[in-house]
Order: structure tokens, then sequence, then C-alpha cells
């Protein structure tokens, strides 16, 4: 431990790093105009208001090249009345050779020529909305946490009710938008909104923005904003009350149970949302159902821990940072997957476990304070040995400084009525952490510094966890300092912690350079380490004392190409004492693994291509070679996609691995391969079809969905779900299959 607290004393010193004096970011406005006229979002500009209003405009190039003016500019135009804000955009173009990947909702940003703009409503650099539009008309839209700074901010599981469309000319398209204030939370009483905007072209080949910042941040980073000036001050709009009811009627058999007759079922819930000020929301459903969801993608487990899948449930996603925002992804208190969600004993993919209710209470208290209620409970699950469970969530979020906050988490899980099932489980389990998140004015030094404890009836020792971060990025140079200690006895089993009894540190370097008048946009060359050190405390742990574990080291090269294709190189090196017996390709018999106390080193080199995918065909390839353990290993992973234009894309995916351990191992064959169909038929009907092969789970699945969007936010859903047993090949039968019927309507009242 004194190793532990000798690394902590010395980077202490880092996170004294305050606020440095701020550079001067140049920032754009732009005035948005009162109307009473009624204006119709078709991509036509037949309103006279929008000759009264002034266009943001004169855009700048972000890819390949980010110190150039765009060659396609674009006008935005902006416009508001009592109920809603509206959009005017003309994005010009060199020709009207026109890409997008599908008409369906939430399609890719860089696969379709589109625009995108970021609403800061609280002006508070955390959290913004995006709605965006392509050439075809087809929208998208998301939320923004955390300031943008990282890919993982971006959610575009969040739907809600709004309009637009769009015309496509010889030389550019127009389009237009109209967003209700209800979709939106804000302070009331403001005069000024933040705003980006950002657009890709294909034709160009030109990734652009309204405001000027470098490719060493991301496009949807918030420190680079400009201002949103409403002629008024904004009031809030109404009762702001939306009801969602839901039918569902579903027939399931269950074949290993042999049971030949599906069992039918019909059930109907439904969601509220009410506006209880313009920044507070709150929501309460009964009986959700989420068998809509699109189906998770498997991936090939070669690890020992639990493969990470996203939340994509709508009830969880708007202020979802507010609860899942704690620790990283390791470290992660609270977890909502957890909820609602069981395993499949038989094919190991996650199944949903019905919800009896739930109720959130999310949004802004006033300018610096937000706050996140919640509170669900879940039905028994009897298969599965699950008794009913309570869970109860509470977050707040005090913003400090200009970008930075401190924020709490508290949350318990309680077992309720447990009628002989769980017997073996805490009846109740508990956590709470705090957490301070720095962000420098000038955006060049960032940090996380958290404490979090677990409570359980059981009353476990070690039963806390700690996280560390800072970082420091300019131009050409980014560095970064993570580590984590992770009591044994910190049982969040709410949240995700796959390893426990372990200090972790990661720390990384990267030098990136952006060479003129080549074929590259970029590249970079950067150095990372993992280790993963055993406290020793955990009871009847064959490690005694403070030891190294899990150690990877990580050499990368990365090339981006004025194409839009990248490559990859990484060197890793892999060092792995094992605490527990272990069987790399989980496919051996049961007398056959890699036994606990065992030491392994092993390099292997991976090679990854990314076509440029504004072509008909673009594929993406990897390529791992190697040593495993103590053998080898041989894996090509990649995609093929083929785009229908404007139809959608229809993609074939292969994961294959060779794996030769020493004897007694089996020379093994590892596949995951299938198709998926992504189609839209039109702007309001859509059809994605997932077949995955998956003989380590020795399991084939086939969910297939069919959405028809009949009215805004209101949607019929069919699904087809089918699972196959596959090993051995001769006994190929259904394991289960479902059908199921969903009709929802959205009302606002």
């Amino acid at each position: 431990m004194n190793r532990i607290w000798f690394l902590l004393f010395f980077i202490c010193p880092f996170f004294m790093v305050s606020q440095e004096e701020s550079e001067q970011i140049t920032s754009k406005s732009i005035d948005v105009v009162y109307t009473d006229e009624t204006i119709v979002a078709d991509g036509v500009l037949d309103e006279a208001i929008w000759s009264r209003c002034v266009p943001a405009k004169d855009f700048s190039q972000y890819f390949p090249f980010d110190s150039l003016p765009a060659i396609s500019d674009t006008e935005l135009y902006f416009a508001y009345d009592d109920e809603n804000l509206h959009v005017a955009i003309i994005a010009h173009t060199v020709g009207d050779d026109f890409l997008v990947q599908n008409l369906k909702r939430d399609y890719g940003f860089r696969g379709s020529d589109n625009i995108s703009i970021l609403f800061d409503s609280f002006n508070d650099y955390t959290n913004s909305y995006m709605f965006g539009i392509n050439a075809y008309g087809a929208r998208r839209e998301a939320l923004i946490a955390n300031g943008g700074r990282l890919g993982s901010d971006f959610d575009n599981s969040w739907d809600n009710r709004w309009f637009g469309d769009a015309k496509r000319h010889d030389d550019k398209y127009i389009a237009e938008l109209t967003i209700p204030f209800k979709a939106l939370r804000f302070e009331e009483n403001t005069e000024k909104w933040r705003i980006q905007i950002y657009r890709f072209d294909s034709q160009s080949n030109e990734m652009t923005t309204w405001t000027d910042f470098s490719r060493n941040y991301i496009l949807m980073n918030m420190s680079f904003m400009g201002d949103l000036n409403f002629e008024e001050p904004l009031k809030r709009t109404g009762n702001n009350l939306t009801v969602i009811p839901y039918v569902i009627g579903s027939a399931v058999s269950d074949f290993e149970d042999s049971v030949d007759d599906p069992e039918f079922n019909f059930n109907t819930g439904g969601e509220v949302k009410y506006g209880i000020t313009s920044g507070l929301n709150l929501d309460l459903t009964i009986n959700p159902d989420f068998s809509q969801v699109e189906v998770d993608q498997q991936v090939t487990n070669l690890d020992q821990f639990e493969i990470f899948f996203p939340e994509r449930r709508q009830f969880f996603l708007e202020n979802a940072d507010l609860f899942s925002g704690f620790g990283q992804r390791t470290l992660n208190p609270f977890f909502s997957r957890r909820i609602g969600v069981a395993i499949d004993t038989a094919t190991g993919v996650n199944i949903q476990n019905q919800v009896h209710y739930g109720a959130r209470l999310n949004g802004k208290i006033n300018e610096n304070l937000r706050i996140g209620v919640l509170n669900m409970q879940t039905a028994a699950d009897v298969i599965n040995d699950v008794p009913i469970f309570n869970y109860s969530i509470v977050a707040l979020q005090q913003q400090v400084f200009t970008k930075s906050n401190i924020a709490f988490l508290a949350l318990n899980k309680m077992a309720l009525g447990n009628k002989g099932l769980g017997e073996s489980l805490d009846p109740y389990n508990r956590m709470a952490g705090v957490e301070y998140r720095h962000f420098s004015d000038n955006d060049k030094w960032y940090g996380k510094l958290s404490i979090m404890r677990a409570f359980s009836s059981s009353e476990k020792e070690n039963n806390w966890a700690n996280l560390g971060r800072i970082g420091y990025n300019v131009r050409g140079f980014s560095a970064e300092w993570e580590h984590m200690i992770i009591g044994d006895g910190f049982d969040a089993e709410v949240g995700f912690v796959p390893r426990r009894d372990v200090f972790n540190m990661t720390p990384f370097v990267r030098f990136e350079f952006f060479p003129q008048e080549t074929i590259l946009s970029n590249h970079s060359i950067e150095f990372g380490l993992n280790h993963f050190f055993k406290l020793g405390k955990e009871v009847d742990s064959i490690v005694e004392d403070f030891r190294l574990i899990d150690a990877e080291y990580n050499l990368r090269y990365n090339m981006s190409f004025l194409s839009g294709a990248r490559f990859n190189l990484r060197l890793s090196n892999r060092q792995i004492f094992l605490l527990a017996d272990f069987d790399p390709t989980r496919v051996q018999e049961e007398e056959i693994f890699l036994s606990a106390g065992t030491e392994y080193n092993f390099t292997s080199l991976n090679l990854n291509y990314r076509s440029d995918n504004r072509k008909i065909i673009s594929y993406d390839a990897n390529v791992r070679v190697g040593e495993f353990y103590n053998g080898y290993i041989y894996g090509i992973q990649g995609q093929l996609n083929y785009r229908i234009q404007p139809l959608g894309v229809i993609s074939m995916s292969v994961n294959y691995n060779r794996i030769d351990l020493e004897d007694p191992f089996i020379p093994t064959n590892l596949w995951l391969v299938g198709p998926k169909f992504d189609l839209s038929f039109s702007k309001n009907l859509f059809f994605t079809t997932f077949i995955q092969y998956n003989n380590q789970l020795e399991n084939l699945n086939i969910n297939a969905r069919l959405q028809w969007r009949y009215k805004p936010a209101s949607d019929i859903f069919i699904v087809y779900t089918d699972n196959y047993i596959t090993e051995p090949f001769d006994q190929f039968a259904s394991r289960n299959k479902a059908f199921v019927l969903k009709m929802n309507y959205w009302l606002s009242l």
C-alpha cells in the first residue's frame, strides 16, 4: 500500500492545476428573429421571415485541413415564435451528386451529405442537444454530455418530436427545421444559447464548422461555440405535458423447455413526460417495454471479464450523464443496463426483465445545479433466480468555475418479497460517491478525481474505490495519466466494475502531425501502458501482497488520408498472471484450462484499414497475428458494406480467430459472422435485420425489426427473434423464438 500512496502523492500536484490564463477564443454570434408567421418545414424558403434574417455563414474547414475557409459555404437563418425554433439552411455544393447512407432516422455523420446543429441551451459548457438533417431530408437527433470531449459523450439513441425536410438542387440543398421548445430544456427568460454547426460535404470531401478550431479537438467539443441571440427572452411554453401510451402483443416459444405451443401475451403501458419548469422534467413509466430496441451486436470474448454493452433504452437516456458519468467505463458505479435486463442462461444473450414502473426527475434546479432522481422496480425472474428489486438513485451536479463541476451520486438496490428467490443475494446493496471534474478555460487541461464507497448487509472491508485523471491536450501533443484503486469490498451491484482488489494506472502520450500537400490529412504516434496490481486483500486470493498481475504496453501509429480512409498499426505486449483457472477459447472441455497462478508474456501485431465510406462499396479490415498465452493467435475481423443509394446499406461482418495453445488444448477456430440489412423504404418505414452466428456461444441469432413511423415520434414495430442450437450441427434446432407487435403514440397536451 505504501507504493499506492507514493503514486498518489506524486500525481496530486497535477490536480492543483486550476484555471490557467484564458486564451481568447474567437466567438461568433447570430440573431434569432421573432415572427408570428406560420412556417412550414418543407425545404422551400417561401416564407417572408427568411428575408429579414441575417445568416450564419463563412464556415471554416475542419477536415482535411483546419486552416482554410470552406470550399462549399453554408448559410443558416434562425427565427422563432411562441412555440417553436425555426431554422433555414442553404448548403452550397460543387454539384448535385449527393450521398446518403439511407433515409433512416439517426444516419451516420460521415457517410451522408448532412448538417448538424448543437444547442447549449443552459450555456453551461456541459450538455447540448444535437439536431441534424441530410440532403434527402432524413433527420437525426442526439444528446451530448460532458462537454462533448469524447466520442462516448454522443448518444443518438435519444428520440423526440420535431419536424424537417430538404430539397436538392443542382448546386445546393435547402432544408428547414422546426423544433418545438417543448422538446428542449432551457433556462426561462434567457436571451442567449450557445450554438455550434458542423457539416459534411461528400463532393468536396470536407467537414466544416461555423466557428474555427483545431482538429486536436473533436467536432462536438462545446468549448468553441458561438452565441445564438433571441430578440426577446424565452418563455415557458404551455403545460409541456406528453403522454406516450403503448400496446403490445407477443407470441413466445421456448423449445428447450419442451413446450411446442407458443405462449401468447398482451400488455399495455406507457410513459408520461411533464415539464415542471423549462429546465426540470418529470418522467413516469408503467410497464415499460423495450422489445423494439435494436439488438446488441455480439463480440468474440477472448478476455477473462464481462463485455460492456451501451444503454439504448429511451427512458434512461435524457440527462443520463447525471447518473452514469461517474468514474469511467471499468469503474462505473451506476450502469443502467443492470435494471430490467437479465441473462439468458442458455445463450448468454441479454434478455428483457420486466420493469413494473419507473419515475425520474431530472434537469436544472437553477443556473448551476442539476439534479437527477430515479426510482424503478423490476419483476421477479424465476428462471434466472432473481427476486423483485427496487432501485433508487439520486444524483447532483454543481457547476464551479466556467466549465468544471462537482457531482454526488447515491443509489440503493433493495430486494422485496423474495418468495424463495435469490436467497444467496444480499437483501440490499448501496453506494455513495463524490467526484470533481475539471476543465480549464482554454480547454488544454482536464481532470477528474472521485471517491466512492459501497454498503451491503455483509459490511465487507475495503469497500471503497478511487479514480484520478489528469490530461493535457494542445495541437500536436496530448498526454494523460489515470489511476484507479478498487477495493475488494467495493461490491457495486448496479454498476459495471469487472475487477476489484486492484490498483490500475493507464498513462499515455501522443504526438500528432498535420502535414501539407501530401496524401495524409494527419498522422500520429502514441505510447500507452495499462497496469493492474493486485492489492492482495481479497479473501482466499492466491496473491497475498501488492504485485503486478496484468501489464499491457501499446505502441500505435495512426494515419488519416485526405480521402477519408484511415490506417492503424498497433504493437502490443501483455504480461498476465492468472488469478483463476481460465480457458481463453471458452470452448474447451471443462478439465482443460490454464491454471491459476501461472504467468504469461506474449506479443502481437494488429493492422487495421478503414476505406473511404463515400464509395458504394466500403470495408473495414483488421488483421491480428502473434503470441497468445502459451501459444499463438491469428485473427481476421472485418466488415464489407454495400450502399444502395438512398435506400440503405447491406453489410457482412466476419470475426475469425484461430487459437493454437499448447497441449492439452485443441486448436480452436472461433467464428462470429453474419449479415446486417439496414434499409429504409421511405423516411417513415425502416427495416433492420441482424443475423449473428457465434460458435463460442453455440448459437445462431436472428433479429428482424420493421418500424413504421406513422406520425412524428409515434411508431408501429414488428419484431421477430429466433435462436438456434448450432453445436453439434447435426442437432441444429430452434432454441426459442418470439414475435412481437407493438404500437405507441406520442400525444402532446
